[in-house]
């Protein structure tokens, strides 16, 4: 019995209680369980009798006596206690906890998936970084985060597509062509240019793919040049983020936004909506009518839009394109963003309170981590993911809320032991991995199965950590928090590293002559279940967080 199963037999209780005219009240759209913090207590514990015994007119205590009444005729229910003001703690009996074991290896990749998100049509932004240099360290974050909210948002039932926004335009692109074509003359970088030996590097690639471009007058050679150093970039941030296990569905160009017209298309529906003034000879969006600080300019006076008319644009284009909610990522330095863009939202009739979520990540540092040669000021992450790993990287960075600081520690990250999060965890799945080995070659399989054998205490601890996983990714993704995923595998993996060393898969001989063999019984058969269970839901968790589940250590 999942805690799902338990949660649909306390709601089918309620209803029956209604129909039978016991009671009067409106049905919950969820009955929610929980562990006990005391294991004493029972295997689930629930509260919904204090929820709901004052909308049915009576104590919480009599509302949980007629529940509870109704639990214990249940099958799969061993007790059911009412603990304090109304509290039901339940006991399952050994068989209905231990057929979780079953479902989870039959259900394999799709244990955890859940359709608490379905219905929604969603569109995440993040890393988003300018094609002018390296990802570096500034970016880590949110790679690793963005990608892993992407993923718990479509393992709940979302229909999700993952962004990337490239900022292509500009005058940011034409001092990074200028900075390009300095370098392959052997001139200094111009100011305000890009420093770093990637800029070199870069050069020699736009001379071997246009030659001539060396020979031209510095006005003819820049759109060459921008053009070729571009797309070398951008190469090499997508083949950063594909070595970091990121994935982007579109790559979103702000070039094209303003090429095909869309921008001047965003300012004329958004004065149509009766939200712009022309004033000082520029064209304003009127955002302090939706909480910003202050009115925005969208058209300077010289005619030339402002980047926040792109952002107007964008914004405009995920809605078209059918995203009713939109995620934007965004770095630390990025809190002053959070209002004009759910202005932008409200100015195009969307509700900035649902439509519209805007994440800000707060920094990360790595210490005794060295400023790239190749970039020059900057700590690169494909240095980074050199250095201390991609699963690592991605795990340590998943584990923490994305508004806490960061400070990585080298040494633990890279050690194996215990204190190493990722190590732990994946130790668990690669001892997992093993153990079905060792129990292979010992001759013992899944060929029976009996859920009621699983009664050891770190049985059922196992068995309930494994039931809690489908409700955490859930959890994980409509708060948007990874975290809660990694922190739950450190717990699973803490319960089958107990299990296994108090319950045997493959029995011990007490014979010792030769080719002596100890009996296989439906026991073992049924750890090795279990085992593989606890192997599925590591692996599907480790997945969630883009983190590679290891068969061997």
């Amino acid at each position: 019995m999942t805690p799902e199963d338990l949660s649909t037999a306390l709601a089918a209780c309620l209803q029956d209680a209604v129909d039978a005219g016991e009671i009067s009240v409106e049905m919950p759209t969820q009955v929610k369980v929980e562990r006990p913090k005391n294991r004493e207590h029972g295997d689930w514990a629930t509260n919904v009798a204090m929820q709901l015994g004052k909308k049915a007119g009576m104590a919480p205590r009599e509302l949980a006596a007629l529940l509870a009444e109704r639990l214990r005729r249940r099958p799969g229910i061993a007790a059911v206690e009412i603990a304090g003001p109304g509290f039901l703690n339940i006991t399952l009996d050994a068989a209905a906890a231990g057929e979780l074991a079953r479902t989870i290896v039959e259900s394999g990749a799709e244990y955890g998936r859940n359709a608490a998100l379905a219905g929604q049509t969603v569109n995440i932004e993040f890393v988003s970084a300018n094609p002018n240099g390296p990802l570096h360290i500034g970016h880590t974050r949110w790679a690793a985060l963005g990608d892993s909210i992407a993923r718990l948002l479509r393992a709940s039932g979302a229909e999700l597509t993952a962004e990337y926004y490239i900022n292509d335009a500009g005058n940011q692109m034409n001092v990074f062509a200028q900075s390009v074509h300095h370098r392959m003359h052997g001139l200094p970088v111009p100011d305000g240019g890009y420093p770093g030996a990637y800029i070199q590097e870069l050069a020699e690639q736009v001379l071997a793919e246009h030659p001539e471009v060396r020979e031209l007058y510095e006005e003819a050679a820049l759109p060459v040049i921008r053009e070729s150093a571009y797309r070398f970039q951008l190469q090499d941030i997508q083949d950063t983020l594909a070595a970091f296990g990121v994935h982007f569905d579109v790559w979103f160009s702000e070039k094209q936004l303003h090429e095909s017209g869309a921008v001047g298309e965003a300012v004329e529906r958004l004065r149509a909506q009766g939200h712009i003034d022309d004033r000082e000879g520029a064209v304003w969006l009127r955002t302090t009518d939706f909480g910003d600080d202050k009115d925005r300019v969208l058209i300077r006076a010289n005619g030339e839009p402002t980047y926040f008319a792109a952002d107007a644009a964008y914004y405009l284009s995920k809605k078209d394109r059918g995203f009713e909610q939109k995620i934007y990522l965004l770095g630390a330095d990025h809190h002053g963003y959070v209002g004009r863009l759910k202005a932008i939202a409200a100015a195009a009739g969307d509700d900035p309170e649902r439509n519209i979520e805007v994440l800000i990540g707060q920094l990360i540092s790595v210490n005794g981590a060295k400023l790239s040669k190749r970039a020059g000021n900057i700590i690169e992450l494909k240095d980074l993911i050199n250095w201390l790993g991609a699963d690592a990287l991605r795990y340590s960075l998943a584990r923490y809320p994305a508004d806490s600081p960061i400070t990585i520690d080298p040494e633990i990250l890279t050690s194996k032991t215990n204190d190493n999060p990722v190590f732990y965890v994946q130790y668990a799945h690669a001892r997992s991995r093993g153990a079905a080995r060792t129990a292979e070659a010992a001759g013992v399989d899944r060929s029976a199965f009996d859920a009621s054998l699983l009664t050891h205490a770190t049985e059922s601890d196992l068995l309930a950590r494994l039931g809690e996983f489908p409700s955490i990714v859930a959890q994980a993704a409509e708060f948007r928090e990874p975290h809660r995923v990694a922190r739950h595998l450190e717990v699973i993996a803490g319960a089958y590293h107990a299990w296994y060393g108090a319950c045997r898969i493959v029995p011990v001989s007490t014979d010792e002559g030769p080719g002596a063999r100890a009996e296989i019984t439906d026991l073992h058969r049924t750890r090795l279940w279990l085992n593989e269970a606890t192997a599925q839901v590591l692996a599907n968790g480790l997945d969630l967080l883009g983190v590679n589940a290891p068969e061997r250590m």
